[in-house]
């Protein structure tokens, strides 16, 4: 127990450096945020007046907020889903041998790995062709399509959740082909010999035995489409076509100037990102059963 006890202090504090270089980066503007969002600041006002909760109450009473809210959840449900699909079809190929596999990998890889402001530019002209040529005649025509079918901000939201899809889908991809390689290759040959079908071997062993990589896939996708600020507000062109969190407060702060209201519909993000972490790790690190 002397043993485990002096490993334990000498864990914490060899993490103790990576800590506090995160409180000291993170503090202050986390602090700064949430005083500013029980303010009045705005660059209308003189100064800085405590108001409380009343930015809560008017960010809760608008009815832009809850459809933000929806739009919001509605964008991470059909990216995270497509991206797991997408990314472990990806990891299952590439853990098989074979002479391409090199080729394969870097070509699952590239988009991740490649600067994403000049691919988001890449996508914005390939969805929103700038120059009148037959291409931009059938993408125009496909937008009107999906506008007047989905309603309006409909192209815009596919678009955005396409490149988030392909870029963040090479990623879990490669994420979880580290998983694959981390399992002993004899619980896959003793699956194969139990089981009747690749389908039974997928959802009864190789699922289950990559549920953390796929709770931190799931989180990781969670938090990235609350905060694909970027993507969105390049790809629809500096406009909010469909509100999501993110985009608004940075209209409501950056254009508008309600850095109190922008900072409360910020921080509102944060019950959700703490609910999807507790799910989360419960479903990576299950609590012990009781022997009977």
């Amino acid at each position: 127990m002397k043993r485990g006890g002096a490993d334990t202090r000498l864990a914490y504090g060899l993490m103790a450096p990576a800590l506090v270089l995160i409180i000291a980066v993170m503090a202050y503007p986390v602090a700064w945020e949430v005083w500013t969002s029980f303010t009045n600041f705005s660059v209308r006002s003189e100064g800085r007046a405590f108001v409380g909760l009343a930015n809560y109450r008017a960010m809760l009473g608008d009815p832009l907020f809850w459809w933000a809210l929806a739009v919001t959840i509605v964008y991470f449900l059909v990216t995270t889903t497509a991206k797991l699909a997408l990314g472990l079809g990806m990891a299952l190929l590439l853990a098989r041998p074979s002479r391409l596999r090199a080729l394969v990998f870097l070509a699952v890889f590239l988009p991740w790995a490649y600067p994403g402001g000049v691919t988001v530019v890449a996508w914005y002209w390939m969805l929103n062709p700038p120059l009148i040529t037959s291409y931009s005649l059938v993408a125009g025509t496909l937008k009107h399509a999906v506008d007047s079918t989905l309603g309006p901000g409909a192209w815009a939201f596919v678009s955005v959740a396409l490149f988030n899809v392909w870029r963040g889908g090479s990623f879990t991809a490669v994420f979880l082909l580290a998983g694959l390689n981390a399992i002993p290759t004899e619980l896959f040959d003793y699956a194969a010999l139990e089981t009747r079908s690749a389908w039974q071997r997928l959802r009864h062993v190789t699922v289950p035995l990559l549920r953390p990589f796929l709770a931190l896939a799931v989180f990781l996708s969670f938090t990235g489409a609350f905060a694909d600020l970027a993507n969105v507000w390049m790809l629809t062109g500096g406009r909010i076509v469909f509100p999501v969190i993110g985009t608004y407060a940075y209209w409501l702060g950056i254009r508008q100037g309600q850095f109190g209201e922008a900072a409360a519909w910020s921080l509102s993000l944060v019950p959700l990102l703490a609910l999807a972490l507790l799910v989360l790790f419960r479903w990576f690190d299950p609590p012990a059963e009781r022997p009977a």
